[in-house]
């Protein structure tokens, strides 16, 4: 068969149900193979716009997401998304067109070294040279992308190679790559130090991010922080493994958490680390980072341990296995519970003199805050919220309450504008039962806006609750505190008018200025047919608050 046939059959060998894309020259072999494929295709407006996609539909499924795009401008495109899929570890296959091979290096139409452009910012990529690997790469990258830390896999297609007729055969069992063996298990020693660490213990956090959400370990983190009573903080990628609120929850921690999470990492006597990078949205001024305890780092990811904070003991190894055994040895050490009380008594004292919160005395004007809490409301706290990057991003981390994984999809390593509304198109593909809401900024709306027409025209009904103050917030607030309120190119105006917008692109539009009644209108753009978007006027110059500045220690937070 065609290889390009060839390559949507190892597509579909993988399990692969959606796709999104855009055609172009350099790979119109795949889209005529695509016409006659098994799994549905999703035609995005802008190729970022179909990796983010992609990554929405890793995040709340748990699958690979994949991404078609052609040579050239169409694969350079897709450079943000897999950027951010990197530094957020999400499963994610791009596979690009590429012009022919006796172009290939002459500065040909649509030419460009996407291999050599993405080298940093891959797992791993696979430039094809014979038309026989491209279902072997394809299985590959799958393995790749979706074993040990997850990530993104590229695999680029000369045009002339994806023509070729090949013999194809069904591939059986996983790839086997020399080299790549990733370790799971943990070493049992480690795990055994690790526990007899905790259970001499008189302050310990438990600070766990994103690798419980991709390693699924979420039941084996709350096992074990359940089976004594240990203090538990997530990261922003974090938020949903552990229950919110719940007793044992100290919430977010980091720059815009709360200040019992980052005061009780400031004074605890052990950290246990699960799936985190120590990341300078965590540790603020490192070298002030939680200067009395002792560190336990548990990551599949070995070039992560001790790369920003030094670990005492390193285990290496995916969380749920080194969790389960963790729970194992630590209930046989029999710790003795009541050693945490002082511990617990510190932790309720700053969690009543600083609980979070913010003034709020109109009767009329809608704090962004309160625009949070009205959408939890709403949607029961049962919907899947992507968001953008920003104030908006903070404020829901802060006031939703998240009690699952894969319910909170947003853009933490690499901060991407414009990412909620083309993940909350890919997450409602994953989870077409679930209610997706996009939590939007207007800053970051306006960037991808082109994405409203991927969901009219597929009938995707996600529902966009657009936080609108006319800034870009965050840069906004940054000038206030940092630079002397000299406010430079922050400001975005009334435009565009977007309910007209939304309209224009055949969605359900509408607006709402009054607190009395968001709520309602919340419920009522829910319940509209198909997608539709509601335009929240908030207070214009709130800040997010509590704050680390940056560089500062979580000792010095403000507001």
């Amino acid at each position: 068969m065609r290889a390009a046939d060839a390559l949507c059959e190892a597509l579909k060998a993988e399990g692969v149900e959606h796709v999104f894309g855009i055609p172009g020259g350099a790979n119109l072999p795949t889209y005529d193979a695509i016409y006659d494929a098994e799994f549905t295709h999703i035609q995005a407006r802008h190729e970022q716009g179909a990796g983010h996609a992609a990554e929405g539909y890793a995040k709340a499924s748990g699958r690979v997401g994949v991404a078609f795009a052609t040579s050239g401008p169409g694969a350079t495109n897709l450079v943000t998304a897999i950027t951010d899929a990197m530094l957020d570890s999400v499963p994610t296959v791009f596979i690009t067109g590429q012009v022919r091979t006796d172009l290939i290096g002459t500065d040909g139409f649509q030419e460009a070294d996407v291999t050599g452009i993405t080298l940093p910012i891959v797992k791993h990529s696979f430039l094809v040279t014979d038309p026989r690997q491209i279902p072997e790469y394809i299985h590959a990258a799958f393995h790749i992308a979706s074993t040990g830390r997850p990530g993104p896999v590229l695999v680029d297609v000369p045009q002339d190679l994806s023509r070729a007729d090949i013999e194809y055969e069904p591939a059986e069992g996983r790839p086997n790559l020399p080299g790549y063996k990733p370790p799971t298990e943990g070493n049992i020693k480690q795990i055994r130090l690790a526990a007899k660490a905790l259970a001499n213990a008189q302050r310990p956090v438990v600070y766990a991010g994103g690798g419980i959400v991709n390693a699924d370990a979420s039941a084996e983190l709350i096992e074990f922080a359940t089976s004594d009573k240990l203090p538990v903080t997530l990261t922003v990628m974090g938020l949903g493994a552990f229950p919110a609120p719940h007793d044992q929850w100290l919430g977010m921690l980091g720059m815009h958490g709360t200040r019992t999470a980052n005061y009780a990492m400031d004074n605890a006597d052990l950290i246990l680390a699960i799936g985190a990078r120590f990341d300078d949205r965590i540790t603020g001024k490192l070298s002030e980072f939680a200067p009395r305890a002792k560190f336990v780092h548990v990551d599949i990811d070995p070039a992560e341990i001790s790369k920003n904070v030094p670990a005492h003991i390193p285990i290496v190894g995916d969380a749920r296995d080194v969790l389960a055994k963790l729970t194992r040895e630590y209930r046989a050490l029999k710790a003795d519970s009541a050693r945490l009380d002082d511990w617990w008594k510190q932790i309720r004292a700053w969690q009543a003199e600083y609980p979070l919160g913010y003034e709020d005395s109109s009767d009329s004007e809608i704090k962004p805050q309160f625009m949070i809490e009205a959408m939890y409301e709403a949607t029961e706290g049962e919907a899947i919220i992507t968001s953008d990057v920003g104030q908006h991003q903070m404020w829901a981390a802060q006031y939703y309450h998240f009690s699952r994984p894969r319910q909170w999809i947003n853009s933490g390593g690499l901060g991407t504008m414009g990412f909620g509304l083309p993940a909350a198109i890919g997450a409602k593909v994953a989870r077409p039962d679930d209610t997706v809401v996009c939590l939007a900024g207007d800053g970051s709306l306006v960037m991808v806006c082109q994405e409203f027409a991927t969901a009219a025209v597929h009938d995707i009904p996600v529902k966009v609750f657009l936080m609108n103050n006319g800034h870009f917030g965050m840069v906004r607030q940054w000038q206030e505190l940092f630079w002397d309120g000299r406010y430079s190119s922050v400001e975005m105006g009334d435009s565009p008018d977007w309910v007209k917008l939304a309209e224009a692109f055949g969605w359900t539009g509408m607006r709402c200025a009054d607190k009395r009644q968001l709520k309602d209108a919340m419920r009522a753009t829910l319940d509209a047919e198909g997608p539709a978007l509601l335009d929240v006027q908030v207070s214009k110059t709130e800040n997010c608050f509590p704050m680390i500045p940056a560089g500062a220690a979580a000792r010095d937070m403000v507001g």
